[in-house]
């Protein structure tokens, strides 16, 4: 199936990704992973709930950990242009048969809440607590020193009807890859902020959330991580890389929480502002596509994802399957 060529002048406008709400079974198991090994910042915290952000953001937060029975994706937030933009997303999802419903959200104006076809549970606001920056005060960066949320990357069990939904409403496509035999999608990249991607799908039994990203300086930093948790206890967190990715071109790690929330730490990725860029194709098969070098993916990364909040997922369309580590 072709990529859908770019909508530029969308119903309503995305500025960027926000935040995730993770549902968390131990908070102070949490809270320990989150701000003292990967080095975010708790901006609010109670004994329901925390809120983190990252150097170099000036919102209220681009995480949020609410201690619950079972790990959840609670929702993806995405930031808005301007209130007129909340009325036309209202519009056009409910055009779409889709449900809306407008809900409070501490540290935020009010937010519209609702969900792709496929479930995936989406919110949208345009303001958010603004806070003083601390991106040049340096004795708070430990960890992994991690600077901003990057993207997130979900399970779907139909990629080319997710490209075409998101393409609806102003996400533009980067990189893809194709299943030559069925000429679908197995994979997209798809972005609003000038990335290689704000939000990825990957095909899999779905939705499910496969990872959330954050931004970090350098390479180094990742392996300052690596040997943080490899002597604290999180050695058995590490489930891949480092390595760079061929897509993208993005120096990666992935490591887990104690919820097994998957957690890409990533960097070095390349700009794509410009409108009339042209998406790189990669094929299902080649090696160098999900590692230009490095060792392979496990199966766990493949298979194992974050259940989002009272959605069912289910079998993907496409049979597909990439190479797979032993």
């Amino acid at each position: 199936m072709p990529i859908p060529s770019p909508n530029l002048y969308p119903p309503f406008n995305i500025v960027r990704l926000s935040h995730v709400e993770f549902i968390v079974s131990d908070l102070a198991a949490s809270r320990a992973f989150y701000a003292d090994t990967l080095g975010l910042q708790v901006t609010h915290e109670d004994n329901d709930e925390i809120y983190m952000r990252a150097m170099e953001e000036r919102g209220h937060h681009c995480i949020i950990l609410k201690q619950g029975d079972e790990p959840r994706a609670d929702h993806l937030g995405f930031k808005l242009y301007g209130e007129r933009d909340l009325e036309l997303a209202e519009n056009h999802f409910s055009s779409r048969g889709l449900p809306v419903t407008w809900v409070e959200r501490p540290f935020q104006s009010r937010t519209l809440r609702t969900c792709d076809p496929h479930g995936i549970p989406l919110e949208f606001y345009v303001q958010m607590d603004r806070l003083p920056p601390i991106h040049q005060k340096y004795a708070l960066y430990k960890g992994v020193k991690p600077l901003r949320i990057d993207h997130f990357n979900t399970f779907s069990p139909n990629v080319d009807e997710s490209v075409a939904f998101f393409n609806e409403i102003g996400f533009r496509v980067t990189e893809y890859t194709e299943d030559e035999e069925s000429g679908k999608l197995w994979a997209a990249w798809t972005h609003r902020k000038g990335g290689v991607h704000d939000i990825a799908f990957t095909n899999g039994r779905g939705p499910r959330l496969h990872h959330t990203a954050f931004w970090v300086p350098t390479p180094l930093n990742i392996i300052d991580l690596l040997d943080l948790m490899s002597t604290t206890g999180y050695l058995s967190n590490i489930e891949r890389g480092p390595g760079r990715h061929g897509i993208s071109n993005a120096f990666f790690l992935y490591i887990r929480d104690p919820d097994g929330h998957r957690i890409e730490i990533y960097c070095s990725d390349y700009q794509t502002v410009d409108p009339d860029l042209e998406p790189i194709k990669w094929d299902l098969k080649d090696p160098q596509r999900q590692t230009l070098w490095g060792a392979p993916a496990p199966r766990s990364w493949f298979e194992e994802g974050s259940l989002f909040t009272g959605v069912e997922p289910v079998a993907s369309t496409l049979a597909a399957q990439p190479i797979i580590a032993p």
